[in-house]
């Protein structure tokens, strides 16, 4: 980084990631941050007369934002980012093949129906990832409306050819490479195979400034949960990494690869540990020629966040185990540490009337050596109307003693040995995959693989597509039953107990292939919801008329199967439920093959996907 004019060469750029719009949108008093923040950012972007606003993803918080965070967001980006400023830098790269999955596939200034004075480029993030049968994400809709552009997406899972948007300056030339959020270990994988390639420019390829977005794990989770920076291409003169909540925003060199390194970190307080205390800063980047400065921009409408650490076996001389009245002791003594949290906050907030009144505190007690914690509830009730975050002020924790056990032995101190507000995310399917690496062999896995059954949980959970864990389930299960008639087994329950236990363990070993049927899995699951929402939005009228005129006693077994399951909260449970021949309330009935007949079983007895019980041979 270096110092220099700005002139007619110079292109600036905001920079940030990680806005979260959305989060935690329905508290009474922290509801508003994320939308006020943003709209800090971009008052600095127009203030400063920006080129344009670079995102490294996360706009949202939610897969599927809440109406009111939508319009928020339409609110700030029309409110800042339309006008008659004229922008004045050009793309010069094929705009179809940076835009290729749009419908609008040009820069947004460029189209001669909106007058855009700020364009906005952002990638998407593990939050707003595109989900579903279509593969759409909330980006999308404000890209469609011509509010912003979304790039860096990828559609194959074989190979990923990013290709740079290019813009030039007067004489400055950038090539903007983004890729959006993908599975760590996935990219990890595709790395390591050289199956990801970034595309140069043919003409002049040294004289442009590369500038790559990235939003993925930067420190390690694990073996390969994370991107290693050396697995970027040295030829990148600057990475802005996203997804990485700790502000470090001044550019840092990579020894190795000799490129300049930037973590924006987010805008708002999402989780309550170490990394989030920092100050929350911006960057507003100028970039002329091959020359580059970053300069810092702090956030005064970002709510203060205080922080601090107590290990109770430190201070002996304070606190006595043994002694009856040692927790109001320590209920004392914490109740100063908050004290005089809350006056560093108060103080930090008299020189900027910007920031929200009420801050957020965080003292984390070690209470290893024979204390016991208090009532947090009782203790929060002193500070209501004082912090922001007044239910969890206090997190309790102690370091537990890991015992030499048996294999077979269940040891969830194994699993959590820190406690996970220091910045340890805990991923459903890595808890998954722990769980059955240590569990006993009578609840291990016998034919569904723990890296498929993770990935159907995370996509259950994170992405609410509830027809992941069943078709994750139907699927290996059709296939574990192919398998055994090719091999034409012996239909002795030994005999095809060993021929699955092989099966599976060949399967664990082909790491693509399983990560093959997770995707095919999870294809029918979007499709399937599709399917569900077309007919019960068909029938919707017909439904209601019909539950109007039936009596109590009537069932609904001449209905088509699909129709029994309403995917609305109201109609949930409605139909279907009270015939004879229904299913066992958690199980479904979709019409495709399976009969009414087929009752919940035990989680060791599985039975056929397409096969009707009566007709069903040990085979099956």
């Amino acid at each position: 980084p270096v110092l220099f004019r700005d002139d007619e060469d110079t292109f600036k750029i905001l920079i940030a990631t990680d806005i979260h719009l959305g989060y935690l949108e329905k508290d009474p008093v922290r509801g508003n941050d994320t939308f006020v923040t943003f709209n800090e950012i971009l008052d600095h972007a127009q203030k400063n007369d920006v080129d344009f606003v670079l995102l490294g993803g996360d706009l949202f918080h939610e897969n599927k934002p809440s109406r009111k965070t939508v319009h928020s967001c339409l609110e700030s980006l029309r409110k800042y980012c339309m006008g008659d400023r004229p922008v004045q830098f050009e793309i010069l790269s094929d705009q179809a093949v940076n835009f290729y999955y749009s419908k609008f596939p040009w820069v947004n200034y460029q189209d001669e129906n909106l007058n855009i004075s700020i364009p906005i480029f952002t990638i998407h993030g593990n939050h707003d990832d595109p989900t579903g049968a279509d593969a759409l994400c909330a980006l999308d809709i404000l890209s469609c409306a011509g509010l912003l552009n979304h790039f860096g997406r990828s559609n194959s899972v074989e190979k990923i050819d990013i290709s740079p948007i290019l813009l030039r300056k007067g004489r400055t030339k950038i090539a903007l490479y983004g890729l959006g959020a993908i599975p760590d270990e996935r990219l990890y994988r595709m790395f390591v195979n050289k199956q990801v390639t970034m595309l140069r420019p043919k003409e002049d390829e040294d004289s442009w400034f590369n500038l790559f977005v990235i939003h993925q794990n930067r420190s390690k989770h694990g073996a390969t949960n994370y991107i290693p920076e050396q697995f970027l291409d040295d030829f990148i003169n600057l990475v802005v990494w996203g997804h990485e909540h700790e502000c470090k925003i001044a550019p840092s060199q990579n020894e190795r690869q000799r490129f300049y390194v930037s973590q924006p970190g987010s805008s708002v307080v999402t989780s309550l540990s170490p990394g989030e205390a920092v100050k929350k800063h911006i960057g507003l980047l100028h970039v002329k020629g091959k020359k580059m400065k970053m300069q810092k921009i702090a956030l005064e409408t970002v709510r203060t966040f205080h922080m601090e650490d107590i290990v109770l076996a430190d201070h002996s001389d304070l606190f006595n185990p043994d002694n009856p009245k040692v927790t109001q002791a320590i209920q004392a003594f914490c109740m100063e540490k908050v004290e005089l949290m809350l006056d560093n906050a108060e103080r930090e907030r008299l020189g900027n009337p910007r920031q929200p009144e009420k801050p957020l505190i965080r003292l984390r007690v070690d209470y290893t050596g024979g204390f016991e914690p208090f009532s947090v509830h009782r203790f929060s009730q002193k500070y209501m109307d004082r912090v922001a975050n007044p239910k969890d002020i206090i997190h309790f924790f102690r370091h537990r003693e890991v015992k030499e056990k048996n294999d077979s032995d269940l040891n969830f101190g194994k699993l959590v040995s820190r406690p996970a507000s220091e910045g340890m995310t805990l991923r459903v399917e890595d808890l998954v995959k722990q769980y059955f690496q240590t569990a006993e062999k009578k609840v291990q896995l016998s034919l569904l693989t723990e890296r498929g059954m993770g990935e159907a949980v995370q996509e259950f959970v994170d992405k609410e597509e509830k027809d992941a864990i069943e078709e994750l389930v139907k699927f290996q299960l059709e296939k574990t039953q192919r398998f055994l008639k090719e091999r034409r087994t012996d239909a002795e329950e030994g005999k095809i107990d060993e021929e699955v236990r092989k099966f599976r363990e060949s399967r664990k070993e082909n790491t693509e292939e399983e990560d093959e049927e997770v995707r095919e899995a999870m294809t029918r699951a979007r499709a399937h919801r599709s399917e569900d929402a077309v007919l019960v939005a068909a029938s919707s009228d017909e439904e209601l008329m019909d539950t109007g005129m039936k009596g109590p006693g009537d069932s609904d077994d001449g209905l088509p199967a699909t129709l029994s399951r309403g995917r609305g909260r109201a109609r949930g449970r409605a139909r279907g439920a009270r015939g004879q021949n229904s299913t066992a309330r958690g199980s479904s009935q979709r019409g495709r093959g399976s009969t009414s007949q087929e009752s919940a079983t035990s989680s060791r007895t599985y039975k056929p996907v397409s096969v009707p019980a009566k007709n069903m041979s040990i085979m099956d």
